[in-house]
């Protein structure tokens, strides 16, 4: 039996995940108080219940009853259920555009501001995120990639084979992104910013990508920031690491850090995981 608890950011994709694995035949329970959570468990070991796979769905919705489930974790653990986590994550760019979408209300910010939700909502949640067995940002995804992402993990078979990479670049003017795992400053590159004809392109222009490449530094950087990826990544999963986001840092996240994303991104594809691109600060 492979249990799920299916978490995250509210927004993220959460529902999506749950009727992917209720389509794939999982028990699925949304939303379960967390104090009937040993409740729930003990069921589980019923033979007579007959359920093979379930996925539960807990989110902050719980309210106060978030803060017992790492307690409840531990007991339903030393009852003999194995669990998995999948946390649903998104950037908090992503989030307010799809709740302006949706004009729906953030749980958490009934009478103040949807930014002011999801921060409280990331720092609540934190806990689980760490703790997560998959963690699946949803930010650049399609439902449909999304359903591919979840069936490669808990209908196939693979169960977090394919290893994933998410790979930002940002503007440490901007603040470094929370959830990043490795952080790598290129401001020691030359800067197209200089040069008025090139400034307001981004790293996703030729000529910007042109200007940093014919470096040879850069060119170099490259080459052992690629060799340090592969030295890292086997040995990551090797202690059950199931994903890696890699933040690349410039002054602004426009140029040098966008340029340089790109180009380990295509090396990176070239390597049996799943890679995603993000540019944090390309607009800014």
């Amino acid at each position: 039996m492979r249990f799920v608890i299916v978490t995250g950011m509210s927004g993220a994709g959460k529902s999506s995940a749950l009727k992917t694995l209720e389509d794939a035949g999982y028990f699925c329970v949304d939303n379960l108080p967390v104090a009937l959570l040993d409740k729930f468990a003990d069921m589980l070991l019923d033979e007579t219940a007959k359920i093979e796979n379930v996925a539960l769905g807990i989110d902050i919705r719980n309210g106060r009853g978030i803060g017992e489930l790492a307690h409840k974790l531990k007991e339903i653990e030393a009852a003999g259920i194995k669990y998995e986590i999948l946390y649903l994550n998104a950037s908090n760019r992503i989030l307010l555009k799809r709740y302006k979408e949706t004009r729906r209300n953030h749980p958490l910010s009934r009478d103040g501001r949807v930014e002011d939700g999801i921060a409280k909502e990331r720092e609540i949640m934190k806990f689980l995120q760490d703790q997560a067995t998959y963690v699946i940002d949803t930010s650049q995804l399609l439902t449909r990639e999304l359903k591919e992402e979840i069936d490669r993990i808990f209908v196939d078979g693979e169960e977090g084979e394919r290893f994933q990479i998410a790979v930002v670049s940002f503007g440490f003017k901007h603040g470094i992104p929370a959830d990043v795992d490795l952080v790598f400053d290129v401001r020691f590159l030359p800067n197209p910013y200089y040069d008025l004809n090139l400034r307001p392109l981004t790293g996703n222009d030729k000529p910007i990508q042109d200007f940093v490449m014919k470096h040879e530094e850069s060119v170099e950087f490259l080459d052992k920031l690629d060799d340090m990826m592969r030295f890292l990544i086997p040995n990551y999963i090797k202690e059950g690491k199931y994903n890696l986001v890699i933040g690349i840092g410039c002054t602004g996240g426009k140029h040098r850090s966008v340029t340089i994303t790109n180009k380990l991104a295509e090396r990176l594809k070239q390597l049996p995981y799943s890679v995603k691109v993000e540019h944090r600060d390309i607009m800014r």
